[in-house]
């Protein structure tokens, strides 16, 4: 490739916050898209996925290099999220599949359940880099690309919303959750484009729910506790697993082996290792997702963002034990269902 920037390249990054950042005349706020980050190279037929690992996804999403040779300009660097939509909504279940080894699998797959590319931000066109340039500047020339209608020559490649209303900005962030966007990000106007910085902010949903915990996972160090795992009640009484607590403090970690010891269930367990969600990791083919069963007895009350389907999306915080609640009560009525939102009305502008 002959870039002004070449691949592999880190993408910038936003640093959490618990509030919406007041407008001060510079910020530019956007929804957050809940999806694979990749920063997009083209020059010519040549085109480039890049991760946020910096490894490609090029060879994963072969419809999505022939939408970017039809849709972008001959040279182009583009910063976006890479998205599959499930009807009206996002899937990101649907869009982790998507990573397979398998060519023919690959190949379904980009049938079955195409990709799109959402970009938010321009890093070169044609000769010209424009990492120092304002993100002002970086958007007004990204919309001169797609125009009014907020995708360039078809709809694979579209373009993110953006307001400088505060008050837009926290009616987007209520709404927008209903179509599978996780929260809002804000950028300065006057922001050069920083490679692996987190210079940018994001404020995502934070609730809290009631949780059993069914077992635990050791910590990759040694002999403690490296995450728990959580579960919730069906309406049928069935204990689902729906993701797993972690982030402590190693000297929790270890006094926690020794507080669930007498929780350790010997037979009678509900879940197998190879029965939970992940037990075949695609990213990491190697980790062990082996666990301790333990009996459901213990409560704790987590906080997490949203779900994906009957699952946390991300690893839940761990807020407190709840002696004063039963197991029973653990149940999916608890949780907080975001109104639905249509993502077709997001990508309109």
């Amino acid at each position: 490739m002959n870039l002004p920037i070449a691949p592999p390249l880190a993408p910038m990054l936003a640093k959490p916050v618990k509030s919406l950042p007041p407008q001060d005349g510079t910020l530019f706020y956007e929804p957050k898209w809940d999806g694979f980050r990749c920063i997009v190279f083209r020059d010519g037929d040549e085109v480039y996925l890049g991760s946020r690992n910096e490894r490609p996804f090029t060879r994963y999403f072969p419809e999505l290099v022939e939408a970017v040779r039809a849709e972008l300009p001959d040279r182009v660097v583009v910063d976006g999220e890479i998205v599959v939509r499930g009807g009206q909504i996002l899937d990101f279940e649907a869009l982790q599949q998507r990573i397979h080894p398998a060519a023919s699998r690959v190949k379904l797959l980009a049938e079955e359940t195409p990709a799109s590319f959402v970009a938010f931000d321009l890093l070169a066109l044609g000769e010209e880099s424009l990492m120092e340039a304002p993100f002002a500047t970086r958007r007004a020339r990204l919309e001169e690309i797609f125009g009014s209608a907020g995708h360039a020559a078809g709809h694979a490649v579209r373009l993110t919303p953006v307001t400088t209303s505060e008050e837009r900005a926290a009616e987007w962030f209520d709404t927008f959750e209903g179509a599978g966007l996780d929260g809002i990000v804000v950028k300065p106007g006057g922001l050069p484009y920083q490679p692996d910085k987190r210079v940018m902010t994001k404020v995502k949903h934070e609730r809290t729910a009631d949780a059993v915990v069914a077992g635990y996972r050791w910590h990759k160090s040694g002999p403690v506790v490296g995450s728990l795992l959580l579960g919730l009640y069906d309406s049928e009484g069935a204990l689902h697993h729906v993701g797993v607590a972690a982030s402590f403090p190693m000297k929790r970690r270890a006094e926690l082996v020794e507080e669930l010891a007498p929780y350790v269930s010997q037979d009678g367990h509900p879940w197998s290792a190879e029965s939970l969600p992940g037990a075949i990791s695609k990213w990491s083919a190697t980790k062990d997702l082996s666990f301790v069963p333990l009996r459901s007895e213990l409560v704790v009350e987590v906080a997490y963002d949203h779900m994906e389907g009957r699952r946390f999306r991300h690893t839940a915080q761990f807020r407190r034990w709840r002696p004063d609640r039963t197991p029973r009560s653990c149940t999916y009525e608890q949780l907080e269902r975001p109104l639905s939102y249509d993502l077709d009305d997001i990508l309109a502008g």
